[in-house]
């Protein structure tokens, strides 16, 4: 099976070890992955802040990029969520709209690629410590991943998992939110943070680097020893 590999962003720039444990996973679950070079931001950011004209050229990129891919797999629910978007964004656009729409068809957050497209709900891997798991807000309530990660995680050998209180509340990232209201964006990380910090877990895992740079920079600034973890490198833990 021949997989696509959408890193993101976040991951090229500032988190390259979650990409190569996301190959590393997928190759040892028998893909044949690619990462083409010709990738950039999938324009979210400025989506988000109404400049849709603007975010349109880097969607039209995008989907150019990952035309011919047989499946895309990206390593944030938020971005991959983004590429079902564009359907939306150029609906009644004769050229546009059938080639994001094909991009929507075959694009998969990485948990949700494991677990529902190569079946698979056990990789082998073994951490040992207590964890707890941050479900990232576009990941669950628009792209409607929920259970994948669980099923995952619950295979991982050695892993004490106690649920996240208050799971359901947003970080406070929220892409551009965190920078425009940065003072209520500080008082929303920093409940997170409190919450994570009641489990008495040694790890905080995510499937979205936006939120964990965002929760994993206060806990950093708060000096507390939790460890950061993105998903895939906990399935690549051996």
């Amino acid at each position: 099976m021949k997989v696509s590999l959408f890193a993101t962003c976040l991951v090229d720039m500032f988190h390259s070890n979650v990409g190569k444990a996301a190959v590393e996973v997928l190759e040892h679950l028998g893909c044949e992955v690619d990462f083409p070079e010709s990738q950039v931001c999938c324009g979210q950011p400025a989506y988000n802040s109404g400049y849709v004209k603007e975010s349109k050229v880097a969607m039209k990129r995008m989907i150019e990029t990952f035309k011919d891919a047989e499946y895309v797999v990206g390593l944030s629910g938020s971005c991959a969520y983004m590429f079902h978007e564009y359907q939306h964004v150029f609906k009644e656009d004769p050229v546009w709209e059938p080639k994001a729409k094909a991009l929507a068809e075959k694009t998969y957050e990485f948990t949700q690629f494991i677990v529902d497209i190569l079946k698979v709900e056990d990789v082998g891997a073994r951490l040992a410590g207590k964890v707890t798991f941050h479900t990232s807000c576009h990941m669950t309530r628009l792209l409607g991943v929920t259970e994948a990660p669980m099923k995952l995680l619950n295979h991982v050998k050695g892993l004490e998992f106690t649920e996240l209180p208050g799971k359901d509340k947003c970080c406070g990232f929220g892409g551009t939110f965190s920078v425009k209201m940065a003072q209520i964006s500080e008082q929303m990380v920093d409940e997170k943070v409190q919450h994570v910090e009641e489990t008495e877990a040694e790890y905080l895992i995510g499937a979205d680097c936006g939120c964990l740079m965002n929760i994993g920079g206060r806990i950093d600034r708060v000096g507390k020893q939790i460890k950061v973890m993105h998903i895939a490198e906990v399935l690549n833990s051996r």
